[in-house]
């Protein structure tokens, strides 16, 4: 994850001949809180648990990010997803810099009583870090609204006062944001149907293929196929993929996961590998899983015409290469799936004034975010004669360096 970060940022710093002090700066994080604490299990014992939480940078607003629950989960990993938080607010040009962090558990064999306890103490242990005006986490993979809700308490327990804006993602009744859990889906969509009309991509009855038919996977393929009329011939999950050369009722896919836990064995499709799932010829390829999907090992498999990368960093920088060879479009993690953290920002804004918006509104306001940034991001494409991925870059990290000269540095 730490070379996918560094690999596109260092290219776009080349071509923009960024100063090397503030190239230097953002190379590495601005901080790394590391901590260790115990949580008293349903069984009376006591387990040591570790976590930590990562800021990038915060030169043009408060750390903004993640918070995983996850085994594997490493230092590397966070930072580079810090990183790539740094860039993803700054191309939509929100005033938020780049975290990350989360507990290296597996939140599935925990019971609820546990995992309260575990959020509340890692809460206390990073308590010093977060904040309103100094950093805002959000729900990631194995975390949700709440664990969000556990936090938002524990915070607001040690202030003595209510708190809704150091999280979002929480849930709407106190104090979470409408359209917020559709949002990263949304805004896949919103993106992808701007880049289609710059090509000439017909997106009704475009053949589609969502590898990752989680909360980003679903809203996207249900928009894809309810309101632009696209079929999505192939979807997955963990345990497995499906394939249907006409096309999924989604919605009724979407029921069939929701009793069963899994797409596998739906009945109105195929099984097929996750490789020759990746493998299908289609219009567009939508990861929406997790990073590291495309690879040199697979690429040359790779026969989509258009690659919305609806995870962060689904495509290595090898594999990257290889897609700008063949010709095929990317359009990069930093710009599709920013619909999340656009409707965080407005989570925010709208937990610290206490005035709540409605779906249209919060939906109506991330298009217009989504199809600026999608506007600046291709017309600076075009001027330079680069691809998107590199464009973007570009743009982001024009305006963090512009924020470090403006600010100068202290003392």
């Amino acid at each position: 994850m730490q070379e996918v970060a560094t690999h596109f940022y260092e290219e776009a710093a080349e071509l923009m001949k960024i100063d090397q002090g503030v190239r230097d700066q953002l190379y590495v994080p601005q901080r790394i809180l590391d901590v260790h604490f115990p949580v008293k299990m349903d069984d009376g014992s006591v387990k040591m648990f570790s976590g930590f939480r990562v800021h990038h940078n915060t030169v043009r607003g408060p750390a903004k990010g993640g918070l995983r629950y996850y085994p594997n989960l490493t230092l590397e990993q966070a930072s580079g997803l810090a990183m790539l938080m740094t860039w993803k607010t700054a191309v939509v040009n929100l005033p938020f810099g780049g975290a990350k962090g989360g507990v290296l558990c597996d939140p599935k064999t925990l019971s609820k009583g546990e995992l309260e306890r575990l959020t509340r103490r890692f809460t206390t242990e990073i308590i010093l870090l977060i904040g309103p005006e100094r950093d805002i986490p959000a729900p990631d993979l194995g975390t949700d609204e709440q664990v969000m809700a556990w936090i938002m308490d524990t915070y607001s327990m040690v202030k003595g006062y209510s708190v809704p804006a150091v999280v979002t993602g929480k849930p709407p009744v106190i104090g979470g944001s409408a359209g917020r859990r559709r949002a990263p889906g949304r805004g896949v969509v919103f993106v992808l149907r701007e880049f289609a009309d710059r090509i000439g991509l017909d997106l009704r009855g475009a053949r589609v293929v969502v590898h990752g038919f989680g909360k980003v996977g679903v809203t996207a393929a249900y928009m894809l196929e309810h309101v632009l009329g696209s079929t999505v011939i192939a979807v997955c999950d963990r345990s497995g993929a499906i394939y249907n050369p006409n096309g999924f009722d989604i919605r009724d896919l979407y029921n069939y996961k929701e009793e069963t836990g899994t797409v596998v064995g739906y009945p109105h499709g195929e099984p097929i590998s996750h490789a020759d799932m990746l493998a299908l010829e289609c219009d567009v390829l939508v990861p929406a899983s997790v990073e590291n999907i495309i690879t040199a090992d697979n690429v040359e498999t790779i026969r989509a015409r258009v690659i919305v990368e609806a995870a962060n960093a689904p495509i290595t920088p090898a594999a990257d290469a290889i897609l700008r060879e063949k010709g095929v479009h990317v359009i990069p993690d930093i710009l599709a799936n920013s619909g999340g953290v656009i409707v965080s920002y407005f989570e925010w804004v709208q937990d610290l004034q206490s005035f709540f918006w409605t779906d249209e509104q919060v939906t109506q306001q991330l298009r217009k975010i989504l199809v600026r940034a999608f506007d600046q991001v291709y017309t600076l494409a075009q001027e330079h004669n680069v691809p998107l991925r590199v464009a973007a870059y570009m743009l982001a990290l024009s305006r963090v360096a512009t924020a470090y000269k403006l600010r100068g540095f202290y003392p």
